[in-house]
């Protein structure tokens, strides 16, 4: 009899239909079926030796919220009847409705909980609080999609008991060591992480949205192009890269699309038609590695009236020194495309990142000094100092790209400019551990309509060491801008195209951001994960900071 490995994960929803993911143990025909009578099924497509389905749900009324329980083989498998299940509510597919407004829960850079009972080295989970909110209060506020900016798994930073069962596994001696080396590695920092019990739960009731960062393959990856040369001459970094991105398309990316969408993709039509599919998805992997052109990963969503065109700032990048960008031709075109649909059509714009496009002035000045050197306009010396400081120090975000920079700040200006503008156009992202708002403002005279805010936040779960915190709050610091000036000096950088100045910030801690939307007017909230009692086993989310974006 199949059972039920990992999920169910509730993902694409709208006002008729829904996409709920599940690994099963064996092959098998997934079922969901709704309380109100709608629902879905699908056959089990293999990976590797492991059994996914992703089934479609329709039939869905807009404006209700519908438990759901999910069957293989025509056997209930969810909800799970053993403790602590038993005590957590149903999960439940609510189904938006015309007019309603949208809140929109969003961070990055999650560690998986350490097992009920253990302690926590780095205190609460801001995900395992927010479930614990929702499940003491089902009919309460609930975010209408939860957002995850990257780094879902770690799979170069890895907990004792994943090294212990590595160590079980493979001889560590051996590279890459006590990081994961291929697909069934992978799978399994997706159990620690997703099998938490009450993130589980939280994770088949909230609908969510992922990318990855660089951690999801492994840290700064794909910062320059020596940096791939350099990786590509290991033994082990090609079958970790594939299989990150095997693991990638499987457990997060195919559920960001809609059915629509699944419908129209040929990789996906094809895995599932395969008796084994992995074959066809590693070729799928290999071509994207190879070449960023070959895949988009980048997607857009509309949640009502708020759009978000969640863009892929990490595999799409051009990497060779002179034509150096962010996003290849096509990201880009793609991404003009979809920002100019949004005007006329959205209340509010949303732009996510993993890395954050405004970042304290310090940090990106430095990057934007590093480019210039590694760029050999200082000479070879230069060059090669200037790769080491790139590497050392993480000098890889939009700033280190500085005419993506630039053409992201166009894109902004041009889509919240004019009388059919959104209220709002809001980047979303994470990555830097710390959360913080920051404001751009553009020559006179080309000022948007809309507001345009950065809006960081990270980490969901994860340490936040003193030199961390000491050194963005420097960052943001007056004499930081003015030890900038110097290093733009030097390398002989021109002025970005816009200035900005931070409007909230900088907070450090286990954090969760919520957009709350209603027509025009816009509500940012942020909440930090508070432990519960002396043994720290509950926690809550207790409000920081909330601030009224827009009327």
């Amino acid at each position: 009899m199949a059972g039920l490995r990992l999920g169910p994960l509730l993902r694409y929803l709208d006002g008729s239909s829904a996409t709920v993911w599940v690994e099963t143990s064996r092959p098998a025909t997934a079922e969901v079926r709704c309380a109100d009578g709608s629902g879905g099924s699908a056959p089990t497509f293999q990976i590797a030796g492991h059994h996914y389905a992703l089934v479609t749900v329709t039939g869905l009324t807009p404006g209700t919220a519908t438990p759901y329980e999910v069957f293989l083989d025509g056997t209930r498998v969810w909800p799970l009847a053993e403790e602590p299940y038993a005590s957590l509510p149903p999960s439940v597919i609510a189904a938006p409705g015309p007019g309603a407004g949208t809140r929109i829960a969003f961070g990055s850079c999650r560690w998986a909980s350490p097992p009920p009972g253990e302690p926590d080295p780095v205190g609460p989970d801001a995900l395992d609080a927010l479930a614990a909110r929702l499940a003491a209060d089902p009919a309460g506020e609930r975010p209408d999609v939860l957002l995850l900016l990257g780094d879902q798994v770690y799979a170069d930073e890895t907990s004792d008991a994943t090294r212990a069962w590595l160590a079980a596994r493979r001889d560590l001696s051996d590279p890459p060591g006590d990081q994961v080396a291929d697909y069934e590695e992978y799978t399994h920092l997706y159990y620690e992480s997703w099998l938490d019990p009450r993130v589980r739960w939280l994770l088949s009731t909230v609908p969510s949205c992922m990318i990855f960062d660089d951690h999801d393959v492994i840290d700064d990856w794909n910062t320059s192009a020596s940096w791939v040369e350099d990786m590509r001459t290991t033994s082990w970094w090609r079958e970790r890269v594939l299989s990150g991105l095997m693991s990638y398309w499987v457990h997060q990316h195919i559920g960001n699309l809609s059915p629509a969408e699944l419908a129209a993709d040929p990789v996906y039509a094809a895995v599932r038609e395969a008796p084994d599919g992995t074959d066809t998805l590693r070729a799928f992997a290999a071509a994207a590695e190879a070449d960023a052109t070959a895949v988009r990963w980048s997607y857009r969503r509309d949640f009502g009236r708020v759009r978000l065109l969640m863009v892929d700032s990490r595999a799409a990048r051009v990497l060779e020194e002179g034509r150096r960008s962010m996003l290849d031709p096509g990201e880009w075109e793609w991404l003009r495309t979809e920002a100019r649909e949004t005007r006329g059509s959205c209340d509010h714009l949303l732009i996510g990142t993993s890395l954050p496009w405004l970042l304290p002035h310090l940090v990106h000045d430095v990057e934007a000094w590093s480019s210039v050197l590694c760029g050999g306009a200082k000479g070879p010396r230069w060059v090669r100092l200037g790769e080491k400081l790139r590497r050392a120090a993480d000098l890889e975000h939009w700033p280190a790209f500085p005419e993506s920079f630039a053409e992201l700040a166009e894109l902004i200006a041009e889509a919240a400019s004019g009388p059919d503008a959104p209220a709002t156009v809001c980047v979303l992202s994470g990555d830097v551990h710390h959360a913080y708002v920051a404001e751009p403002h553009w020559p006179e005279g080309r000022e948007p309509q809309a507001r345009v805010v950065q809006l960081t936040c990270s980490p969901v779960h994860n340490s936040i060491p003193l030199s961390i915190r000491l050194g963005f709050r420097f960052g943001w610091s007056a004499p930081a801008r003015w030890l900038g000036r110097l290093f733009l000096r030097h390398g002989r950088c021109g002025r970005p195209p816009v200035s900005w100045r931070k409007t909230g910030g900088p907070w450090f801690g286990n954090q969760l951001m919520t957009l709350s939307t209603r027509g025009s007017s816009a509500v940012l909230r942020l909440e930090h994960a508070r432990a519960k009692g002396r043994d720290g086993a509950a926690a809550r989310l207790r409000t920081v900071s909330e601030t009224r974006l827009s009327d």
